[in-house]
């Protein structure tokens, strides 16, 4: 075997998500070849890549199909994080891609959707931030275990920055950890809307390859600001399936769609989806109506990221500073878990420039 035979048979190895072989896409290095052992690295597009199993299968078989039969393969996994950033890196230069969870109303569960999307996507190997911009009720503190904690400073090329929290794998930023809890945010919009400028240009976050900023609810004047001053890759909508969150949702579906904004719509997820108890996982009871946010993303053709059911111990863990994706067992966990993966498979196609509505998983 030879490095010639073993890059002609990964020729014919597509990635899944980008629509073309590895080969072309340079994704193999490091072939090594002894006897019948061949090892070679495949770099991923992102940590978080969903297909990870289906390359290494298909790496597996095209060299012992075309190659050697005999031959004894193993195929390490790399990522390289792609990033489709415009701007010139002039804010938040070393984040790679940028992630908006917005909903068009409150009490969704958008930030419970945040901070685990955050923690999975860490748990996939990326490095990962969230950043709590809901100026009026953040509540990422309380989610995260940081209620009380205040961040430190940091002299960065001459100006004083604020250092993210380092907690579970990630790092974490809040207005809430800079003012007393117990004291009420009364600002105007234009206020809440200069503290979010300042917010993030005197955060040092550091190298990420995702920033998931958490929005407050609504359409108004803080996402109008966050999309003019921060490049955002792309948002994610939080719905639940009943009419009323639903009808909402289309706002900020249409908002991130209009002429102002502009921002790519990465999918709509469905929290709340559907009631499992505890002592009986395999009993679904849909309380708020059945695959409504399915719908709605079928009605904008938007990707659908994923349901995420109720369980009482995402509302504890929540409480309690210890998101789901944090337990391991918890029922939740792999809801969470899949919908990172779907995140960031959106990310990786819009890094790509590709269109989302042509992909098809191309079978090896």
């Amino acid at each position: 075997m030879t490095e010639a035979d073993i890059l002609k048979a990964l020729g014919n190895v597509a990635e899944p998500d980008l629509g073309s072989d590895l080969v072309t896409l340079n994704m193999v290095k490091d072939i090594a070849i002894d006897g019948n052992k061949v090892s070679f690295t495949v770099v991923l597009t992102t940590p978080a890549c969903p297909m990870k199993d289906h390359i290494m299968n298909a790496c597996t078989n095209a060299v012992k199909i075309i190659v050697n039969k005999e031959a004894e393969v193993t195929v390490n996994f790399t990522a390289n994080v792609g990033s489709n950033r415009k701007d010139g890196g002039k804010v938040l230069p070393q984040v790679k891609n940028i992630i908006a969870v917005a909903s068009g109303k409150g009490g969704v569960g958008k930030s419970t959707v945040s901070v685990n999307l955050a923690l999975a996507l860490a748990k996939k190997g990326a490095k990962v931030g969230v950043m709590d911009a809901d100026i009026y009720g953040p509540s990422i503190p309380i989610m995260l275990g940081i209620r009380g904690e205040r961040p430190m400073m940091k002299e960065v090329d001459g100006k004083g920055k604020v250092v993210p929290i380092d907690v579970m794998g990630i790092k974490a930023m809040s207005i809430g950890l800079l003012i007393d809890d117990k004291q009420a945010v009364v600002w105007r919009g234009p206020m809440a809307s200069s503290a979010l400028k300042q917010f993030v240009n005197d955060v040092y976050w550091g190298e990420l390859d995702y920033l998931i900023i958490d929005l407050p609810p609504g359409t108004g004047d803080i996402h109008l600001t966050m999309v003019q001053t921060i490049p955002v890759t792309g948002a994610v909508i939080v719905t639940t399936p009943q009419a009323v969150a639903m009808a909402d949702a289309k706002k900020a579906i249409m908002m991130f769609d209009g002429p102002q904004i502009k921002v790519p719509i990465l999918g709509l997820a469905e929290n709340m989806a559907y009631f499992t108890p505890e002592e009986l996982p395999e009993n679904k009871y849909y309380i708020f109506g059945k695959d409504g946010g399915k719908q709605l993303a079928d009605q904008f053709e938007i990707p659908f990221l994923g349901q995420i059911p109720i369980v009482q111990s995402i509302r504890e863990g929540g409480d309690a500073g210890k998101p789901a994706v944090a337990q391991d067992g918890d029922a939740s966990q792999e809801a969470f878990l899949s919908l990172a993966e779907n995140v960031a498979r959106q990310v990786s196609i819009r890094n790509a420039n590709l269109d989302p509505t042509k992909i098809v998983e191309i079978k090896v």
